[in-house]
């Protein structure tokens, strides 16, 4: 990356750029790193709420065709990871007995987790996210937290459940707010479009 001039002591994530004495401490805030199980601290500007705007429920349901489609090739490798040794050393298929069964499942439900984790962790945007220009932040403009976005991925499922129930309920909350996006305190925002 080629800087020049006062620019030359910033880091470059994503579209913001930061300070290095900002940079600095927090690289320096031993409990940034720890709470992150990834690694890395999200090292983001907060989101400017004031002109804010709420993504249709159509873009949402865009965005999660397209996740769908990445974790489908994902779900592919991570349950050929387990079952060919399976019945490489059992001679049996993995499906035949209940607990490797429900094991695997408990396994691949872990691999969509942290898929979505990762993701709204580091940026806040899944591929599918970024190609309708939503992102996912948390309720006061801040990046998501591994926390938050834990709790995000488990209220996401009991959302969808019921038929989608939690999140065609953002078309009567009046911030625009699915049920996971107010348990998890978080919010997703339509970008603008990039020039």
């Amino acid at each position: 990356m080629a800087c020049c001039g006062s620019d030359a002591s910033r880091l470059t994530r994503g579209a913001v750029l930061i300070p290095g004495a900002v940079r600095s401490a927090l690289a320096a805030s031993p409990e940034a790193n720890s709470l992150n199980p990834f690694g890395s601290i999200q090292k983001t500007m907060s989101f400017d709420l004031s002109n804010a705007q709420k993504p249709s429920v159509l873009r949402r349901l865009g965005a999660l065709f397209y996740d769908a489609l990445l974790l489908l090739a994902v779900l592919m490798v991570a349950n050929a990871i387990i079952v060919i040794p399976y019945e490489v050393i059992n001679g049996h298929p993995v499906y035949e007995s209940f607990i490797p069964l429900t094991l695997m499942r408990l396994y691949l439900i872990g691999v969509v987790g942290a898929f979505y984790v990762y993701f709204w962790t580091h940026g806040g945007q899944t591929l599918g996210m970024k190609a309708w220009r939503i992102q996912v932040i948390a309720q006061d403009g801040e990046p998501v937290g591994f926390n938050a976005a834990v709790k995000r991925f488990v209220w996401s499922i009991l959302s969808l459940i019921p038929a989608g129930l939690g999140l065609w309920w953002s078309l009567f909350n009046r911030q625009g707010l699915a049920w996971h996006d107010s348990r998890s305190n978080t919010r997703v925002v339509l970008l603008p479009k990039s020039a």
